[in-house]
């Protein structure tokens, strides 16, 4: 049994695309959450109505490390507007981006086996680098010793949309860790259109004559920004973000005969990869499911990233016809794990499909 532990968990596409990963062996890998915390109480909905948590907490900035149970992996989306291109780029000089150091004292804490943190692919530009540099060095210094960092796109993985996010991952131990190569799986956003869609989605004229404005406006200034049709025949569509219930700029469907619209809820959910079981409570506005969509990961990203790290975290023995799972060996010497890695590149060694 691996334990989670979920920060900043949003709507659980984290602890979903683990938990998916750890079914996806040919010897399913069961995996438990042990705690939750998340800020947004519109969130607690979302993610209570589909993983029914007897308890979410809140603020972890707030939360005493010993209320944290012990667990193997701690997943963390921290905060992106910090250092997002959309945002004020203020990095650890806004109070959201000091959350991370929130991380560092439970890793301090807790030494979990393995971490995983998903931000904007920007975290690895951010200040020169020195972001990025801050935070591997937070890394060392709680002990970890594997420390590997990529920028992943979505529909490098059958999700047609072209997010990019930036994945951190460590591990206590020295392992020849390296992040899954993309699919190659042709997209198209046709497969993730309702052909029936409410009216309530399409755009007003008001709405549609400032889209227009603007992008001209944005054009004669030389900027690139503005509204983007897409339709059934696009292979895949911008990132969603959270401010996408605003005006859905980013994202506009064309429709034949009347303004364009925005994509429903429904199609939020598969835009990121979500299956078609999540449950959408009806409690919570579609203003607030775009927001939490659009903070959310791509879980089919997050599915192959974890079966990489299981593959390292345990590998399967059998004992008196029960599955049991045993820690793989610790590497003595740098050395060994540099040649490992090596190793590793040369014959193409892959995870369990």
């Amino acid at each position: 049994m691996i334990r989670i532990a979920d920060l900043f968990a949003g709507i659980g596409g984290v602890r979903l695309g683990f938990q998916q990963a750890g079914q996806s062996f040919a010897q399913p890998i069961e995996t438990q959450c042990v705690f939750t915390s998340e800020i947004d109480k519109f969130c607690h909905i979302t993610y209570q109505a589909n993983f029914l948590e007897e308890k979410i907490w809140g603020d972890i900035s707030k939360v005493k490390s010993d209320d944290i149970p012990d667990h193997d992996i701690l997943l963390a989306g921290f905060p992106c507007q910090p250092f997002s291109q959309a945002g004020l780029k203020k990095g650890f000089d806004d109070t959201r981006g000091t959350l991370y150091f929130e991380i560092e004292r439970i890793l301090k804490a807790k030494q979990p086996r393995a971490v995983l943190l998903e931000n904007v692919k920007r975290l690895k530009t951010h200040d020169n680098g020195k972001t990025m540099r801050v935070i591997m060095s937070s890394l060392e210094s709680s002990g970890y010793k594997t420390i590997e960092y990529s920028v992943l796109r979505a529909r490098d993985f059958g999700v047609p949309q072209n997010r990019q996010r930036i994945y951190i991952v460590a591990f206590k131990e020295f392992v020849p860790f390296s992040f899954p190569k993309p699919l190659n799986i042709p997209t198209s956003l046709g497969d993730i259109l309702e052909t029936d869609v409410d009216d309530r989605y399409t755009i007003s004229d008001r709405l549609w004559a400032g889209h227009q404005k603007r992008k001209i406006q944005n054009r004669l200034k030389g900027k690139g920004f503005g509204y983007t049709l897409f339709n059934e025949a696009s292979p895949y569509a911008n990132t969603i973000t959270k401010r996408y219930y605003k005006d859905g700029a980013e994202i506009l469907i064309e429709q034949k005969g009347k303004n364009p619209r925005k994509l429903t809820r429904r199609e939020c959910a598969r835009l990121q990869g979500f299956p078609e079981s999540y449950h959408l409570p009806e409690n919570v506005s579609t203003a607030q499911i775009y927001r939490q969509f659009g903070n959310s990961v791509s879980v089919p990203v997050i599915r192959a990233i974890a079966k990489q790290m299981l593959v390292h975290l345990q590998k399967p023995t059998h004992r008196d016809n029960n599955l049991q799972y045993q820690v793989i060996p610790h590497q003595e010497r740098r050395a060994d794990y540099d040649q490992l890695r090596l190793l590793e590149s040369q014959q193409s060694i892959a995870a369990p499909r």
